[in-house]
């Protein structure tokens, strides 16, 4: 049995090439913009979740006849009461959180990815093209 390919195996090589293979891979400039973008996104949801807590559903509350604070509306005539309220706010914040990223990523990236994929001019012709362009338009001309 031969074992020298055993020992060409160093295990502190492997760990080091799997180190730095990760770090190519955790520090791409993608990589770096995904986290970023993840605690972003976090952040946004709870400020919109504290918005739609704090100042929508409480303003709806004063409009909409029922009793008490939206969080304690429930379907009547149920034993266990469905709470519709708190529902009904989940149901506003994820409206505008979607509306927020539907605008971010359709529109506005949207836009700058269509800027930036204009495509460019193509070179002027030739005169040997433009030479192959005119016999090419004249044999597609019909004949009387």
């Amino acid at each position: 049995m031969d074992l020298d390919p055993l020992k060409k195996m160093v295990p502190t090589r492997h760990a080091i090439s799997l180190l730095e293979e990760f770090k190519k891979f955790a520090f791409k400039g993608n990589m770096i913009d995904l986290a970023v973008a993840l605690v972003v996104g976090t952040a946004f949801t709870q400020l919109v979740n504290s918005f739609v807590k704090a100042i929508i559903m409480p303003t709806l509350a004063q409009f909409l006849p029922g009793p008490g604070a939206y969080t304690e509306w429930k379907i009547p005539n149920v034993p266990t009461g469905v709470p519709v309220g708190q529902f009904l706010g989940e149901l506003v914040n994820f409206l505008i959180v979607s509306f927020a990223v539907f605008i971010f990523m359709v529109k506005i990236l949207g836009l700058l990815i269509r800027k930036e994929e204009q495509p460019a001019p193509p070179p002027p012709l030739s005169k040997s093209e433009e030479l192959l362009v005119e016999i090419r338009d004249l044999l597609r001309k019909p004949t009387n």
